[in-house]
């Protein structure tokens, strides 16, 4: 995995949102002096028990980023009243194993220490462990940020890259985010973890068209990979 895709996601970890108070690794060393060995164990139990853990979590933060800031309104249920981020098209392939793991760590440090760790960074921080057990580097997460309290699958599209865009597509979208081209291809290293749904890109490859089952814009060695 390249190390400069985890340092990026050290900066997008710190400079995405925009109104939060300030940072700071150790905002919970007193009102919670264990939490980092009570993530840890939550964390390393999951992995060993989910081993597509580390990739779903990861995507999981990304996409939670990507929509107006890290502040965990990725996790939000929906109601009668309100479909939530995570129920928008997009989203509906994020994995329940990173969901679940969000529960676990939270309840652990529920049972702990009531009412202190916000969820927005209990995601925060086992994506970052779990970067560091499948093979990355070891990066402070910065802590305090606060739940979002808004969550509308209407505020997705748009902020969320499409697996259809050209790549000027891609570089305009990231551009309006404030990315230049290396940190795109740099955050695009999150997917060199994991795997991707067949349904993403199977019709590129079969029964593309009358003339040719293979999209003739793919690279023909990549596409016989497939």
């Amino acid at each position: 995995m390249p190390f400069s895709f985890f340092v990026l996601l050290l900066l997008f970890l710190s400079g995405v949102s925009s109104s939060e108070p300030k940072l700071n690794a150790k905002y919970y060393h007193k009102s919670c002096p264990n939490l980092e060995r009570i993530m840890q164990d939550v964390v390393t139990t999951k992995q060993i028990n989910s081993p597509t853990a580390a990739a779903g979590t990861l995507y999981l933060f990304v996409h939670d980023c990507m929509v107006d800031g890290c502040d965990a309104s990725v996790l939000i249920s929906s109601n009668a009243f309100n479909t939530a981020e995570r129920d928008a098209d997009i989203n509906l392939s994020l994995p329940g194993d990173a969901f679940d793991l969000v529960i676990l760590a939270k309840t652990s440090l529920e049972l702990n220490y009531p009412g202190v760790v916000s969820c927005t960074n209990i995601l925060a921080m086992p994506t970052r462990d779990l970067i560091t057990m499948v093979g990355g580097p070891y990066y402070e997460v910065q802590m305090g940020r606060k739940d979002g309290l808004i969550s509308q699958a209407s505020r997705v599209e748009g902020n969320l890259p499409r697996v259809n865009m050209t790549i000027d597509q891609l570089i305009a979208f990231f551009a309006a985010k404030g990315f230049n081209i290396q940190e795109m291809v740099a955050l695009s290293g999150g997917h060199t973890i994991g795997f991707s749904h067949c349904n993403e890109f199977s019709d590129r490859i079969f029964n593309f068209s009358s003339a040719s089952d293979v999209d003739p814009a793919l690279n023909p060695k990549f596409a016989a990979a497939f």
